[in-house]
């Protein structure tokens, strides 16, 4: 099954950070901190402006983007989980 996104709507997956730290602490999920940063699994076709022309999308499938901590929607599909956000939710392109 796969998730096709609307409007200006991405599916993101999430990329958790390491459970241990350096020194090898490992760090329990009541004390980690919402995960940030994902990569781009699809991208909705752009919203639809009042001339009826398709806003273009800044961001592609494959780049691994920083978002808003509390944005989106959690989404699992299968032993997956996914993140339905709004563009305007991503606060950046890693290079």
């Amino acid at each position: 099954m796969s998730i096709r996104p609307l409007s200006d709507k991405l599916v993101i997956k999430v990329i958790e950070d390491t459970e241990k730290t350096e020194g090898g602490i490992f760090i329990p999920d009541s004390a980690k901190e919402k995960p940030q940063k994902g990569e781009v699994i699809a991208v909705g076709p752009g919203k639809i402006l009042d001339d009826g022309k398709r806003e273009e999308m800044d961001v592609k499938t494959g780049e691994v983007v920083l978002f808003a901590k509390y944005a989106g929607t959690d989404v699992k599909i299968g032993d997956e989980t996914f993140k339905i956000l709004s563009v305007r939710d991503v606060l950046g392109v890693l290079e």
